[in-house]
């Protein structure tokens, strides 16, 4: 069981192009897995990564999502200079753009534990420890994957999304957590198809103008490095 995880930071980079390149590591991964069935005298490990990655503005809809929840056509799209991707993972929809901090964790979960349930409040767990960190009490709640801030108020509002894919126990996609996000954006969607319910950004919950997107992704890493047992590259 390799805990071996290498971590990498693609900075800005286009959606698409990220897809694409978490599709190749994906496929790489599930490719060892099928010959090591094959050749089990000569098994070889199996990587993890872990992506950090900055997107310009884009909406996405997971394969469970319903078209109705994105409330821009295509001319409006381009006036905001946004892009949308229908995607193959769980969810429906949501926002990605400058200020937020995306986390593609590319596990094997045969290194780690084979539950996928686990895996989600896991991921919903490191975040919660980086809120506790700066003092904000992060939540779960039920039946809505992510964490929230005061959940089971009239205040409730979402603070970072969570979406995952998933075959022969190799993970794709993961967390987006808003740290010094345009919650604008949010407004031309039904975020992840829940009417009624806002979303929040770390630096606007602290009263800063800008927070420290590099030591908020040291304590995600710190965290999910405790709960999963990483070992990082």
């Amino acid at each position: 069981m390799n805990k071996k995880v290498e971590i990498q930071d693609l900075g800005l980079k286009d959606y698409k192009d990220t897809w694409d390149y978490q599709e190749k590591l994906f496929q790489e991964i599930l490719e060892i897995k099928s010959q090591n069935r094959k050749d089990e005298t000569n098994a070889k490990q199996t990587p993890n990564y872990l992506l950090f990655v900055e997107h310009p503005h884009v909406y996405t809809l997971g394969k469970s999502g319903h078209m109705e929840n994105m409330l821009l056509n295509e001319g409006q799209l381009a006036a905001k200079g946004a892009t949308f991707y229908k995607i193959n993972r769980g969810g429906d929809i949501t926002y990605h753009g400058p200020g937020q901090i995306v986390g593609y964790p590319i596990f094997d979960l045969d290194n780690f534990f084979t539950d996928i349930h686990k895996y989600l409040r896991y991921l919903e767990e490191a975040i919660i420890m980086t809120l506790a960190e700066y003092g904000l009490k992060g939540e779960r709640s039920e039946g809505e994957t992510g964490v929230w801030l005061d959940v089971g108020t009239p205040f409730a509002r979402k603070i970072c999304a969570m979406g995952v894919r998933a075959s022969r126990w190799v993970t794709m996609h993961g967390f987006a957590l808003n740290v010094n996000t345009d919650l604008g954006y949010f407004d031309n969607i039904i975020p992840c198809g829940i009417r009624g319910k806002a979303v929040a950004s770390l630096n606007v919950e602290l009263g800063l103008k800008k927070v420290d997107e590099e030591e908020v992704k040291s304590k995600i890493v710190k965290n999910l490095q405790n709960l999963f047992s990483l070992d990082f590259l």
